[in-house]
């Protein structure tokens, strides 16, 4: 039964990146997932169409651009360009992870700035709104001229760690950039914070940890980013922090990206547990004992409501 009132115009669907998250979506909201077809032919052309009527409905695509990237991507563009054409009346793309979003700004001679790229790119085939959830940098909202909510895993993160209830802990920023997110969870869980100084070699996602900048001697810390990619940098702080003198060290991030070597990695590091968000999918090899995966659908259904009944999103946060 729908437990929202008015929402008869409200359609949800989703591409092949995570339909599992779709669905939970939709059974917070108390409606089906809509009907789409979205495969490729023997060509590697991706086909899609769309099972029932959707002109003048509000439609909210649910897609992490999440591995296969390209193929997950054009999937996007081309499902967005299909509700465009069938004259839906505002089409929301909620992208739970946003591929490419470390490639914000040209640190390099000759690079491109890509998530600007994928910017215009979902806004040229349709999007006429954005629903994401930590964006790697907060700038990238700047990227849209379409409106852009930013929703964070923070909060769930945080009241996983206070229900832990561990004894002696400090948050540790995995590297200056990512410091004021670990500040805010290092405030809500009433820790200190502690930074890892650390220097990215190339392009291969290889870094040197250079330095610790806080007191961790004796403490539990809990490392935090805003994904986990091959687990290089997780492995390296784990191994810094346990040098530099604390007790154990767990991790959170929201982003799961898990990449390449990144389980076996976690696997064998000493790192005691990993906290994820469902953002991207973990499932068959991917899952372990040490990673916990906290659900993103509750959030992410409750920001489409709201989206869609035009209430605010903010307030969501305010506690």
């Amino acid at each position: 039964m729908n437990q929202f009132a008015g929402q008869d115009e409200i359609k949800v669907f989703c591409g092949n990146a995570h339909p599992s998250l779709a669905k939970d979506v939709c059974d917070y909201l108390g409606i089906p997932l809509g009907k789409m077809e979205v495969f490729e032919f023997t060509n590697e052309n991706i086909f899609v169409r769309i099972m029932e009527n959707v002109r003048e409905r509000d439609v909210f695509i649910i897609q992490p651009i999440c591995s296969p990237v390209q193929r997950n991507l054009v999937e996007l563009l081309i499902i967005l360009d299909a509700f465009k054409r069938a004259s839906a009346d505002r089409i929301t793309a909620v992208l739970p992870y946003y591929g490419y979003s470390r490639t914000d700004k040209k640190d390099q001679p000759r690079v491109p700035i890509t998530a600007r790229l994928i910017a215009d790119l979902l806004t040229t085939a349709g999007a006429d709104r954005i629903l994401t959830v930590d964006l790697h940098a907060p700038q990238i909202q700047g990227f849209f001229n379409i409106p852009v909510d930013e929703l964070t895993a923070l909060f769930l993160i945080s009241d996983y760690w206070k229900n832990k209830n561990l004894k002696d802990i400090v948050v540790v920023a995995t590297d200056i950039g990512i410091s004021k997110r670990a500040r805010d969870l290092a405030e809500k869980l009433d820790a200190p914070l502690a930074i890892i100084e650390k220097r990215r070699l190339g392009n291969m996602d290889t870094t040197e940890t250079l330095n610790i900048i806080g007191d961790v001697k004796g403490k539990r810390a809990i490392t935090v980013d805003d994904e986990i990619d091959t687990a290089g940098s997780l492995v390296n702080a784990v191994d810094a922090l346990l040098k530099a003198g604390a007790k154990e060290v767990y991790s959170c991030c929201t982003h799961p990206v898990f990449s390449g070597p990144a389980i076996e990695r976690i696997a064998k590091s000493a790192v005691k547990g990993v906290v994820v968000a469902d953002t991207i999918p973990v499932n068959g090899s991917k899952k372990l004992d040490k990673i916990t995966v906290l659900p993103m659908a509750s959030l992410l259904g409750e920001a489409i409501h709201r989206i869609h009944t035009g209430m605010s999103i903010g307030s969501m946060f305010e506690y």
